[in-house]
């Protein structure tokens, strides 16, 4: 027999093989300072494009205030316990109150993290007799939720509404089978493509289909719609969405999430999620901040409005240069360039060490091979000047790129990890 570790040793995955090369520096690297615009990167000054603090709340004295005086008053226990048990307070409901209010919806629940609450959310909401409808492009926790189903479940070809259709033609047969529903999933905005899922379209094909909609909003809560309530009120299709959720580790700037939808599906969520009701209950310190957080969304559109100019400067510059941007309809700004791993290391090397850029690298497996992604996530703590400095380098990375200098420089790496 083979013991269980040998797969582990001799496999190290396809981002782990990179370990001895990448760590410390492409993967896990550490960030220092306060969060903001710049920070220091191994001991120098980067302009940073890798923080999902879209409206700059992270650092704003008022916000750290309240943060302060909430771990004062009652630590970083209370309340002790899973919410169904001794965590529960006036100050979770009320938030869930205003939450619900704000993304239009009747009731609201909180998870203590964004990807423990989707898996959980999903494994909640069907049984093995449902069929799972869900864009190939979703992201991991989506993805990790779905594993869990014990029923079928389809992909369809992402943001194709025509792919779409042909799997809910498919969904439908099995359930009339099987006596069960159907739940389609998608997200208001994918994570590192930056389009909005086409809500618009999906709802629309509820007039034909009899499914329910959940929709991933991480990144379209506090940055699309005219009050910041995301993807489906932009939109116009937010009554559509049946299941909404969104984490407040973007546009919040802290810790957990919640789930939104009439007030019968939470009450029997909130009975039936097991990553809530066996878990200890969200920090105080962290429901009094989300509360001055969601305050500030609502009464400040003018950090709604800074982000999306700096997006807006950040974009129309890149493409006046002639970079791919894809399909971005949102604040997450990818740059497409071709390229191998190695190549990509060398480049985000001489992004970091001679501009002062830091932003996200990403290559397979999460984007095909031959494919450099750079990353980028405008904020509303980012100035033109960044913006400026930004541009110059990428211009100068792409004409190494095209002569051929990161290959020269990589393969070294490249013959080290046989690629």
């Amino acid at each position: 027999m083979r013991d269980l570790f040998d797969r582990i040793l001799e496999n190290k995955g396809p981002l782990g093989k990179w370990a001895s090369q990448a760590e410390g520096y492409f993967v896990f690297p550490k960030l220092e300072g306060p969060i903001s615009n710049r920070m220091k990167f191994q001991g120098k000054d980067v302009i940073t494009w890798s923080i999902n603090d879209y409206l700059g709340l992270a650092n704003l004295p008022e916000i750290k205030k309240i943060d302060g005086e909430a771990a004062a008053e009652y630590g970083a226990a209370y309340p002790m316990g899973a919410r169904m048990m001794s965590g529960h307070t006036d100050y979770h409901e009320q938030l869930q109150d205003e939450l619900a209010d704000f993304v239009q919806k009747e009731s609201a629940y909180l998870l203590n993290f964004g990807y423990q609450g989707m898996v959980s959310t999903i494994d909640a909401l069907v049984s093995k007799d449902d069929i799972i409808v869900y864009d190939v492009d979703s992201h991991a926790c989506i993805i990790d939720g779905v594993r869990l189903h014990m029923g079928k479940r389809f992909t369809f070809k992402h943001n194709d509404i025509e792919s779409l259709e042909k799997n809910l033609e498919r969904a439908t047969k099995m359930a009339e089978q099987t006596g069960g529903g159907i739940l389609v999933i998608s997200e208001g905005v994918f994570g590192m493509r930056g389009e909005q899922g086409k809500l618009k379209e999906i709802v629309a094909l509820k007039e034909k289909y009899q499914f329910r909609l959940f929709v991933d909003d991480a990144h379209g809560f506090g940055t699309l719609g005219k009050t910041g309530a995301g993807a489906g009120e932009e939109q116009g299709v937010q009554d559509g969405i049946d299941v909404y959720f969104a984490t407040f580790a973007k546009s919040m700037a802290s810790i957990g999430a919640f789930i939104a939808a009439d007030k019968e599906i939470i009450d029997y969520l909130k009975y039936n999620l097991r990553s809530q009701m066996f878990a200890k209950s969200l920090p105080m310190i962290y429901v009094k901040g989300a509360l001055k957080r969601l305050d500030m969304l609502r009464t400040m559109p003018e950090l709604k409005a800074k982000l999306w100019e700096n997006v807006n400067a950040l974009q129309n510059g890149l493409t006046s240069r002639g970079f791919n941007i894809g399909d971005t309809n949102s604040c997450v700004t990818p740059v497409y360039l071709n390229g191998s791993i190695p190549e990509a290391m060398a480049l985000v090397k001489d992004l970091r060490e001679n501009h002062g850029i830091f932003c996200s690298i990403v290559v397979y497996p999460v984007i095909p091979k031959g494919l450099i992604l750079l990353r980028m996530i405008p904020t509303a703590t980012h100035t033109l000047e960044d913006i400026d400095e930004t541009l110059e380098a990428f211009s100068a990375i792409r004409e190494r790129l095209e002569n051929g200098t990161y290959k020269k420089l990589s393969a070294a790496v490249a013959a080290a990890m046989g690629e």
